[in-house]
């Protein structure tokens, strides 16, 4: 059976400004969609990778969002929404950069709409990014 890929119309009216790596709307016309946990720097076996280090954990977080993804049948380009928590805000940079590496993997770069806020821990103490996903398919 041929799918067809869903229409995702990402929408950036003047009125409310160029934000930089996201989009400030999405419209999905879809007939499925995949709704993923908050991925965190776990690897496959339950270890923490990079247990002091942003840049590794957020790699790793990008990396299992991506094995979510694919086990679904979907591609980065299929996300629409992101909901990013980061215990220390000083990580911007750092994240943006794992983010654009991730979205540079289809063409075009995929923008979803984001929500980043910083909050006092996660459900590790060891967790200092956390990243949860919808995708429309």
């Amino acid at each position: 059976m041929s799918r067809e890929p869903p229409s995702i119309r990402r929408i950036n009216p003047p009125e409310l400004g160029d934000p930089p790596g996201y989009s400030q709307i999405v419209d999905v016309s879809a007939s499925r969609l995949v709704f993923i946990a908050g991925q965190t720097a776990l690897d496959r076996d339950g270890n923490v990778v990079g247990k002091h280090d942003f840049g590794t954990q957020a790699e790793q977080v990008f990396e299992n969002l991506g094995v979510a993804l694919r086990s679904s049948g979907c591609t980065a380009a299929n996300l629409v929404k992101l909901t990013v928590f980061l215990t220390d805000m000083d990580n911007l940079a750092r994240y943006r950069e794992a983010r654009n590496r991730f979205f540079a993997s289809v063409t075009p770069p995929a923008a979803p709409a984001v929500t980043l806020v910083e909050v006092s821990k996660l459900y590790g103490p060891d967790f200092l990014i956390e990243v949860e996903a919808i995708a429309a398919a």
